[in-house]
């Protein structure tokens, strides 16, 4: 181990999905779900203007490829790996589920109490990647959309 600073920095600037169809994963995330992009249609590669991290598509088998020649892009769907959406509001929860639901998405979950104290569902892209929608009492967000409180810690003060 080195004595050098870490030039490593806490965060994650973009999570990428591999996906089957990138015209069908532009369209659920742009026009069903609202993510604005630049992307079109016919994109190879899609970003979403997401606050925080940036959110990603690109075609799985280029995904892999791009990883290196001995990765296989295997099946598509649950990788041990969800990502969640955190919302203000209860009622939000089952608002964002059949927006997602009728975009093309598939639910999972229904929306009901967690075993943690607040409340959630999931449902998947048109991939098969699971996405958790959940709300949680005493989460506060920053304006920039930045969820803090519970095990997160508490809400920095300016």
């Amino acid at each position: 181990m080195s004595n050098e600073p870490s030039q490593f920095e806490p965060r994650i600037s973009i999570i990428c999905l591999g996906v089957a169809d990138m015209k069908r994963a532009i369209r659920f995330y742009r026009d069903g779900l609202g993510f604005p992009t630049r992307a079109k249609d016919e994109a190879d590669w899609a970003i979403f203007n997401t606050a925080g991290t940036r959110f990603s598509v690109y075609s799985r088998d280029k995904l892999a490829a791009d990883i290196g020649p001995d990765v296989d892009p295997g099946q598509p769907g649950f990788g041990g790996i969800t990502l969640a959406h955190n919302v203000r509001r209860r009622e939000d929860v089952d608002a964002l589920l059949q927006q997602a639901e009728q975009a093309g998405g598939r639910i999972l979950k229904t929306a009901q109490p967690a075993n943690w104290g607040g409340y959630s569902g999931y449902f998947a892209d048109p991939d098969g990647h699971p996405w958790e929608v959940a709300w949680g009492p005493g989460w506060q967000f920053t304006e920039d959309g930045t969820l803090w409180g519970g095990s997160l810690g508490e809400l920095p003060k300016s």
